[in-house]
């Protein structure tokens, strides 16, 4: 397995660097199910907010990139489950991605509910305001 860091993500996902694109995409030819890359929950969150507030993706275009990330035999998403979650969450909600995935790994590690000071997580997210 090969750790992929955010900066490749995002190359990824907008094609704007040519010789950086390149790489990536060579790179990502060469991984296979024997060899796969590795994206953690830091990496998708900080992937989502650079598309977000740097590229001003729009939520559904976010959400099918972290959807084919999801779907790439040739990657895996550290807590899979709680990331696919997250992402309908997001995608149904005005939720932030990372609040939703608070709440869903949370939910997934076993905690009864997820406390916040954050208002519009608490009413969106699934968590509860404490």
């Amino acid at each position: 397995m090969i750790g992929i860091d955010t900066n490749l993500l995002i190359r990824l996902a907008m094609q704007d660097h040519p010789v950086q694109c390149a790489k990536v995409d060579l790179f990502l030819a060469n991984l296979s199910r024997r060899e796969v890359g590795f994206i953690s929950l830091v990496t998708l969150v900080e992937s989502v907010w650079v598309l977000e507030t740097r590229y001003r993706l729009p939520r559904l275009d976010i959400v099918r990139f972290v959807q084919e990330l999801l779907d790439a035999p040739e990657l895996k998403l550290e807590r899979e489950e709680p990331v696919s979650q997250a992402l309908q969450r997001f995608k149904a909600s005005t939720a932030d991605f990372a609040d939703c995935l608070i709440e869903r790994v949370s939910h997934h590690a076993g905690c009864t509910h997820t406390v916040t000071f954050d208002i519009a997580a608490s009413k969106s997210s699934g968590m509860v305001l404490l």
